[in-house]
């Protein structure tokens, strides 16, 4: 199996850059890249990608919850890896930036199967899934964070000035920790291609914002990789189906991510959880009607 992880720029309209990277089952970097836009994004999968191919998008990719409201796999995340300090931004058929739709909707075009994990890892063929790097980070063991890394999101009542000597500082740390994964089951080797090397040989930079998100793109998009070979590898033993609840419509809107014991979902989220959400999400569609 191949792997392919996939930072997705989310908008469509003047888009940003996204990061990819392709990882071999012998932790090899085959490939890393940037791109511009859904298509060239879609063509660069498609180019690298091979008859079984696992590739894990940093995005939403199935979004049909009505405007205001939060999909479920979203919740989850904030229940399960909040005392992590991580949390989900809320996505609807509202939202503007449903780029990750567009991607798997055009790579379904092209012959790729979505996979919402509910049947466990996929086996052969050419599949894609939605995972979040941040739960990846705070979730495995072998990165040994109980809270999340400050790399990106600026606190509030933090100065940008104040922040980016920070960021840099947290962001080379974890870099550090992921080029660890080389021993790890499975393996990731950052400093087997020129543009994952890179993180570790140069610093991230503390004043160029631009090259600063160059550097994080390629960055979340080996551990988008990193995620699908754990799910390949270890399945519900290493990870576990965000969005997974009883009745769920199929395909489901799903996240798969790592997560240590005490993360699970039948452990953060209770019973009278689930119906006090669910009494919530009823008394706003009746508000809407």
């Amino acid at each position: 199996m191949l792997f392919i992880g996939v930072d997705l720029a989310w908008k469509e309209l003047k888009p940003k850059e996204t990061g990819l990277v392709v990882l071999e089952e012998s932790g090899r970097v085959r490939a890393a890249d940037w791109t511009l836009g859904i298509a060239a994004a879609a063509d660069w999968i498609e180019e690298h990608a091979e008859d079984e191919t696992l590739v894990f998008i940093d995005a939403p990719l199935v979004v049909t919850n009505p405007a205001g409201t939060q999909r479920t796999c979203e919740w989850h995340v904030g229940k399960c890896y909040g005392s992590a300090r991580v949390s989900a931004n809320s996505t609807h058929v509202g939202n503007e930036r449903l780029g990750g739709v567009t991607l798997r909707k055009e790579l379904e075009r092209r012959g790729f199967r979505y996979d919402d994990g509910l049947d466990g890892p996929p086996k052969e063929g050419r599949a894609v899934s939605e995972c979040y790097p941040y739960t990846t980070i705070v979730g495995s063991a072998e990165l040994d964070y109980n809270v999340r890394p400050r790399y990106k999101r600026r606190p509030k009542k933090m100065s940008v000035r104040e922040f980016r000597p920070i960021r840099a500082r947290e962001c080379d740390e974890l870099i550090r920790r992921v080029a660890g994964l080389a021993a790890a089951i499975p393996p990731l080797d950052l400093r087997s291609h020129e543009h994952t090397r890179l993180l570790l040989d140069v610093a991230s930079p503390v004043k160029d914002a631009t090259a600063y998100k160059h550097r994080e793109d390629i960055l979340d998009a080996a551990l988008a990789a990193w995620t699908a070979a754990l799910w390949w590898n270890k399945g519900l033993d290493g990870c576990q189906v965000l969005g997974d609840e009883p009745d769920v419509e199929r395909p489901a809107a799903t996240i798969i991510a790592p997560a240590k014991p005490e993360q699970l979902i039948a452990e953060r989220v209770t019973a009278a959880a689930v119906r006090e959400r669910a009494a919530r999400l009823a008394a706003r569609a009746a508000a809407r009607a």
